[in-house]
């Protein structure tokens, strides 16, 4: 049987295999947000198995495992590296139809080479042997396993309260060229943020995390102002080590420009132990989130919006394994008039950064995607991106649903293109199925008549699609 991944795997048209292999393939990566851990670039991680690198922190492959009916301890719990890969091989022949097959698949021929078996119970003990003599050698390390990817940037996902030293030493190292890849921190303040207050055990995490945000900064925090003086302080040590992204993630996005309670009364209420109101965490939460919008405006940030995440779902699984657990999935709801008024307000006051929202729920991508549009305004190309397929999206049908929303309501010729969102080092070759899936879907255009056959001309876009738009977006 010939390989399932070949070098014309998805690409069903001839146009479709032009476009990849002439322009797609060989083009650099930049990961513009995942939320590797930065500790591990640094110290450059040798991993012992494949277990390790493949199956730990990835709340995808545990879904699908205590779906096939694998119990925990082969998940999350304290089994052998041996076992827990073993119960995967189990799960992954069931996996079919399901984005993990095929991530799968590519995972194992990139990089460790692997193309004439897919993983099974039956294969799982040669493919154990081959991969653990593989991450043995150095090009298999953390950062042998970047290089091997083509690799360029990399945007981690960081607290404003993260100690940057991590960040520092890479930096350091880039400049020098010790190592050539920037590893870069993305500001990420929903620590912060007061939509849990109204309890007392979402009040005591915030008002913990308040006071780790006061030490990072060295600060004391007793007002809304030295809450946003402490945040604006460690927005300057970010943009100082490379950063030039946020990112917010919300369950559903509010935002009022006329709040019938005061912010300073709410956060004085969070300092004094209170719970807050639905009324003051909205005034409280649009406060914030306008002041720290305004500043990536200043700094020539980008604004990612991750919109639509209904979290930590099963308190049995929150109890036992914590939050990122696998327990996630989408909400509903509406906010497109919340999201209207806040970038009508910072574009009113002249401090719209460019941004990317990013919706979950299937059911919000158009009316996202033409808000989003609604405040281009020609300063820079693409200033207001509909985002990649994210999460349970960031498969085949929703890869493709992405590039024809934008398509329809934008330009897809301006898209900053595709990212790994993913914790795990084997994962860009979500970069290569991206590619992979928009080749399919423009050779498709062209050999219906869709669009013109001039592989030059959209095979230039396609190029700016896999890497120099996000390069020229961003300003790295």
């Amino acid at each position: 049987m010939p390989p399932f991944v070949h070098d014309d795997f998805l690409l069903t048209s001839e146009p479709a295999r032009r476009l990849f292999h002439d322009y797609a393939e060989a083009m650099p990566i930049i990961d513009y947000h995942c939320h590797l851990p930065v500790r591990e670039i640094a110290e450059d991680r040798r991993f012992e198995n494949i277990t390790q690198i493949w199956l730990a922190g990835d709340h995808y492959k545990w879904r699908a495992m205590r779906a096939a009916g694998i119990g925990e301890e082969y998940i999350t719990g304290d089994a052998p590296d041996h076992d827990k890969f073993l119960r995967w091989a189990e799960t992954a022949p069931q996996t079919l139809r399901n984005p993990l097959y095929h991530w799968t698949a590519l995972e194992l021929r990139r990089p460790f080479g692997i193309t004439d078996k897919l993983l099974s119970p039956e294969t799982a003990e040669a493919i154990w042997e081959e991969t653990g003599a593989l991450l043995a050698r150095r090009e298999f390390s953390a950062r042998g396993i970047m290089m091997q990817m083509n690799v360029r940037v990399v945007c981690t996902t960081d607290d404003p309260a993260s100690d940057l030293s991590d960040h520092e030493k890479l930096a350091a190292e880039y400049a020098s060229g010790a190592f050539p890849i920037r590893v870069l921190p993305t500001f990420r303040p929903d620590s912060v943020m007061p939509d849990a207050c109204g309890t007392a055990e979402g009040l005591a995490l915030c008002r913990a995390q308040i006071e780790r945000l006061a030490d990072a900064a060295g600060t004391e925090i007793r007002s809304l102002a030295d809450l946003l003086a402490a945040l604006a302080a460690r927005q300057e040590k970010f943009h100082a080590v490379g950063c030039r992204l946020a990112d917010h993630g919300f369950e559903t996005f509010r935002y009022t420009r006329s709040p019938s309670a005061d912010p300073e009364k709410a956060f004085a209420k969070i300092l004094a132990d209170t719970p807050l109101s639905d009324d003051e965490i909205l005034a409280l939460e649009s406060a914030v989130l306008f002041e720290t919008a305004r500043r990536y405006a200043e700094k020539g940030w980008c604004m990612q919006l991750h919109i639509g995440a209904l979290r930590n779902n099963s308190t049995r699984l929150l109890r036992r394994v914590g939050r990122d657990a696998g327990a996630d999935s989408m909400a509903d709801g509406e906010y497109m008039r919340a999201l209207s008024a806040f970038f009508d307000s910072l574009e009113q006051a002249g401090a719209l950064p460019k941004t990317i929202v990013y919706n979950l729920n299937p059911a919000s991508g158009y009316a996202l995607a033409a808000m989003a549009a609604n405040f281009n305004d020609g300063s820079v190309p693409g200033k207001m991106q509909y985002g990649s397929g994210w999460w349970f999206l960031d498969q085949y049908r929703g890869i493709r649903e992405q590039i024809e929303i934008l398509s329809m309501t934008g330009l897809l010729a301006r898209f900053v293109g595709m990212l790994t969102d993913s914790r795990s080092f084997l994962s860009y070759t979500r970069h290569e199925y991206f590619r992979r899936i928009l080749c399919r879907v423009l050779g498709e255009d062209i050999e219906s008549g869709f669009i013109p056959a001039d592989l030059e001309s959209v095979g230039a876009m396609v190029r700016d699609i896999c890497y120099n738009n996000a390069r020229g977006y961003f300003a790295f």
